[in-house]
This record gives structure tokens, C-alpha cells and sequence, in this order.
């Protein structure tokens, strides 16, 4: 192996240094996009409106919204599979749109643990 590379005779290799710049831009991409899906807010509602959330591109649960009206003391289910069904599908969402992010990052290729 050579002195001062840990790579022994790798950095011979025709087309590394360009691969290794290729790799740290999408590096750099990689984290550009996460900070914008973390600071992206994504609001979607149930019950026709009565129960709205905030969630961030990232899956971030950020807010609850619960009008006053779909509070039935005599039917708590019912404001519960709200929340749930507002919550799911934000999140839902905010993987769909962190999905086409990586896409765009990726050119459509599946790249396991870039997220």
C-alpha cells in the first residue's frame, strides 16, 4: 500500500477523483433536500375539515387542529379515527413528497438508505 493513501494503488484508477466529486455533491444535494422537506409544511384534513394537521416533508407531526364542534363526549371514536386518519395521511404525504425528492436527486434510481 502507498504512503499517504489508504486506498493503496485505488487512486490510480482512471475516473475516481470524478466519482468521488459526483458522490459528494449528491451528499450535498442529499442534505440540501432534507433541510428544505424538514422546513416544507404540509396541511391536510378529515371529517370534512374538523380535524386538520401540520406535518413537515420530513414526517414531522407539527400541529392538531380539532374544531370544537366534532367534540361528542358520547362518541370519543369518532374524534379519534379523525386525528388518525388526518395524521396518516399527512405523513403519507410528506412520503410521497420526500420520495419525489429523492427521485429527482437520484434520476429514478433506488439508492437504500439515502433517506
Amino acid at each position: 500500500m502507498a504512503k499517504g493513501n489508504p486506498f493503496g494503488n485505488m487512486g490510480n484508477i482512471p475516473g475516481l477523483g470524478n466519482l468521488m466529486k459526483q458522490a459528494q455533491k449528491m451528499a450535498e444535494d442529499t442534505e440540501r433536500i432534507q433541510q428544505e422537506l424538514h422546513n416544507e409544511r404540509i396541511e391536510v384534513s378529515s371529517g370534512g375539515g374538523m380535524v386538520g394537521v401540520v406535518v413537515t416533508g420530513a414526517g414531522e407531526l407539527l400541529e392538531v387542529k380539532i374544531d370544537p364542534q366534532v367534540v361528542d363526549p358520547e362518541d370519543v371514536e369518532m374524534l379519534q379515527d379523525l386525528v388518525v386518519s388526518a395524521v396518516r395521511e399527512g405523513l403519507e404525504k410528506a412520503t410521497e413528497l420526500k420520495q419525489s425528492r429523492l427521485s429527482e436527486l437520484t434520476g429514478g434510481m433506488g439508492i437504500p438508505g439515502l433517506f
